[in-house]
């Protein structure tokens, strides 16, 4: 079986995704910041800010699928955040592709995360799809820049895939961990739409993008369901049997206490996910209600 190198595998997605690929017969490496004894699969170290890498980690490698990137809502975005979020992910990527083509590592395939950050932090009636412009505003910016450097591998005849990523539901932390309060409460006017996908959709989106030679190019990585904020949260009150109280969370309050990082919580789009459909990939949760049932 051939062997998958994975930037970004101890965290959220890495984690299932590593255990999945395993399962299937695949050998992984992880790229990581910290050595970590604990972690079964092999673990090499790089340092970003430093543009090193250990060479060794490359050795015998036919794929990379890079999740590398600090994450968007962890911390308010102050100048020195917003550039941890956009170098950990543009200079993480430039880091690979010098390696990649400094080594001569023969790669299949490179297939990279992005996000539906791509076409701006609005609400409209419009539904994006991947030929859609990105928006105008921080993370779109960010989400440009990413996507231009992984572009990068399509010179030296890699093939590249980017999948546009929305909101992960998982067990195991991330966006559900901290919607699940003792009361749920939708947030702003509650209109704004939440682009979802379950963890186990999203992984096997990634393993289909080292397994098929015809996935290439941009895809949305979401859901074809399109829900609101407010709708989101009565399901979820219901699956979990937690009162459900609207807009106890406005919007003066959150941008106060929020700055310029609220527009990602006040603010969100219906995404596409037609073009990742007719790749012949079938959804497994493809409903809110059967995937919140199955994580909680």
């Amino acid at each position: 079986m051939d062997t998958i190198l994975i930037s970004g595998g101890t965290g959220l997605i890495g984690r299932r995704l590593s255990y999945l690929l395993k399962s299937k017969g695949y050998k992984v490496h992880l790229l990581s910041r910290k050595s970590n004894p604990k972690n079964s699969l092999p673990t090499f170290l790089w340092n970003i800010d430093q543009y090193s890498i250990d060479d060794s980690a490359f050795n015998g490698v036919n794929h990379i699928i890079h999740l590398t990137g600090a994450g968007v809502a962890n911390k308010r975005w102050t100048r020195k955040r917003k550039n941890e979020i956009l170098t950990s992910r543009v200079d993480s990527t430039n880091l690979l592709y010098d390696t990649i083509k400094r080594l001569k590592v023969p790669l299949k395939s490179f297939v990279a995360a992005s996000a539906t950050g791509y076409y701006g932090s609005t609400t409209r009636d419009k539904i994006f799809k991947e030929t859609n412009e990105p928006g105008n505003d921080f993370l779109s910016n960010v989400c440009e820049l990413w996507e231009k450097a992984i572009n990068q591998f399509e010179q030296l005849k890699i093939r590249t895939a980017i999948l546009r990523t929305g909101i992960v539901l998982s067990k195991e932390g991330g966006a559900l961990e901290k919607m699940t309060t003792p009361i749920i409460t939708s947030i702003g006017n509650g209109k704004q739409f939440m682009p979802w996908i379950h963890i186990d959709d999203l992984c096997e989106l990634y393993i289909k993008g080292i397994e098929d030679h015809k996935f290439q190019g941009v895809y949305n990585a979401v859901s074809s369901e399109h829900i609101t904020n407010f709708s989101f949260s009565k399901v979820l009150s219901k699956i979990v049997k937690r009162p459900f109280i609207p807009f106890l969370a406005p919007k003066i309050l959150l941008k106060l206490a929020l700055g310029e990082m609220s527009s990602i919580i006040l603010n969100g789009n219906r995404v596409s996910a037609e073009k990742i459909k007719q790749t012949g990939f079938k959804f497994k949760f493809e409903n809110l209600n059967n995937a919140l049932k199955d994580l909680l």
